[in-house]
């Protein structure tokens, strides 16, 4: 095979494709009830600083990372907490984020409903798994010519927390589509420095390998050598979905057809078994460029080389591989310039705004929104002051009007986080 240059994708001997991971953001900190003593002062006004903000979780797609193998025994991951707020105007510092590096490729889908987040096809693509809780506001954030001495502050928020689903597609310039030892493996060795296993068993290879052939300096290109296909793979039979998706980001397909089959599965009734699951799985895939090439043409009867009229070759002698790289390598330089580079994209949701109602039982509601949950978060509820506000930030917030819409009743219980109340009508 002269003029072929081999060259390697690290090797994958611990590859994970499918992962679960639990993400949290940090927590805010609290901010501080303090009052200046100083001097001659001996009451001074308040001066308790605010708490941090928490730090966020980011997801990272890095060429550097080849698997998922990081979360298989790891799941979780959490942001730094912020410092509480101190005195003296002192605020908390933000807690530090949690950067994640994933594979190029990689898809995150929510863990329970399976909607898709993000997809990290493109090197440095950055998406926030778990925004960080805000930092507790400090007493002295609360004074007003009507509260001279708060003594009351805002708790910290809580991280976000969920779970993920992350799914590894491999970005390749070619395929690698056949059955079982229709000699994939034994054709991307001869031609990259991949060393997938090799036997003489059917779904030798239960994982993808990568290699990256280099046509005499020209042109390079990114095979994969994906596991075996067999029918029934579109409906999860054999290996199924867990390695098809592998193909679909693959520029051209290239169909390996055994002209030397153990089971007698003719190359012809192979390859339309191959293109019927990968139709199956995904109609488009059937229109991307492709060659079938037939393989083992060393171990291949003269009768079935004289009927197969295609591409031919034999990765074992070497035989026919130069001028198979050659189509190759044309179909994938024509795909590139009429196909886009990949693009990675991401979910991006605003924060829920206003406040709405649940109903919890006869009588029994729970206010649920960013902002009523705030404004009971503080540190101490028990004081007339921090009633007071309370209730004040309450009814700017319009929640009498909501609970009585809802039907609340004299005498309602109504639960705010993890503070509650009875609801008394207005007058």
């Amino acid at each position: 095979m002269e003029g072929v240059v081999v060259g390697l994708i690290a090797p994958m001997s611990a590859f994970v494709d499918e992962a679960q991971l639990n993400v949290r953001g940090g927590d805010g900190g609290a901010g501080c009830v303090s009052f200046r003593r100083e001097g001659p002062v001996a009451f001074g006004g308040p001066n308790g600083g605010d708490g941090g903000d928490g730090g966020s979780v980011w997801l990272v797609a890095d060429h550097n990372v080849a698997s998922l193998l990081a979360f298989r025994d790891h799941p979780h991951r959490r942001a730094g907490d912020g410092v509480h707020g101190m005195g003296k105007d002192l605020h908390g510092r933000r807690g530090e984020d949690m950067i994640i590096k994933v594979p190029e490729g990689t898809v995150v889908r929510d863990m329970y409903t399976g909607e898709i987040l993000a997809d990290l096809a493109v090197n440095g693509t950055r998406w926030q798994s778990a925004k960080g809780g805000q930092g507790g506001r400090g007493n002295a954030r609360f004074l007003s010519n009507r509260r001279r001495a708060p003594k009351f502050a805002e708790q910290g928020e809580h991280g976000k927390d969920r779970w993920l689903k992350l799914e590894l597609k491999l970005m390749a310039d070619v395929a690698l589509v056949g059955f079982p030892n229709a000699g994939k493996s034994t054709f991307i060795s001869s031609v990259s420095a991949a060393k997938p296993k090799i036997a003489n068993y059917p779904f030798t290879t239960l994982e993808p390998h990568l290699g990256v052939v280099r046509m005499g300096g020209s042109s390079e290109f990114i095979i994969a050598d994906i596991p075996g296909i067999i029918e029934g793979a579109s409906e999860g039979r054999g290996l199924g979905h867990q390695f098809l998706r592998h193909i679909e980001r693959a520029r051209v397909l290239c169909v390996l057809v055994d002209l030397a089959p153990m089971d007698e599965v003719s190359a012809d009734e192979q390859e339309r078994i191959l293109l019927q699951e990968l139709q199956a799985y995904q109609p488009e895939l059937l229109e991307r460029p492709r060659i079938v090439v037939g393989t083992k043409t060393d171990a291949a009867t003269e009768e079935v080389l004289g009927e197969w009229k295609g591409q031919r070759m034999s990765a074992v002698t070497g035989d026919g591989v130069r001028p198979t790289l050659g189509a190759l390598a044309e179909l994938v330089q024509r795909a590139r310039t009429l196909v886009p580079s990949q693009e990675s994209s991401v979910v991006i949701r605003p924060e829920p705004e206003g406040t709405h109602i649940e109903r919890m039982g006869d009588n029994e509601f729970r206010l649920i929104g960013r902002d009523v949950e705030r404004s009971v978060a503080l540190s101490d509820v028990s004081t007339p002051d921090a009633l007071n506000y309370i209730d004040e930030r309450l009814k700017r917030l319009g929640v009498a009007r909501l609970l009585s819409r809802a039907g609340a009743s004299d005498g309602a219980v109504v639960h705010i986080g993890a503070f509650s109340f009875e609801y008394t009508p207005e007058t």
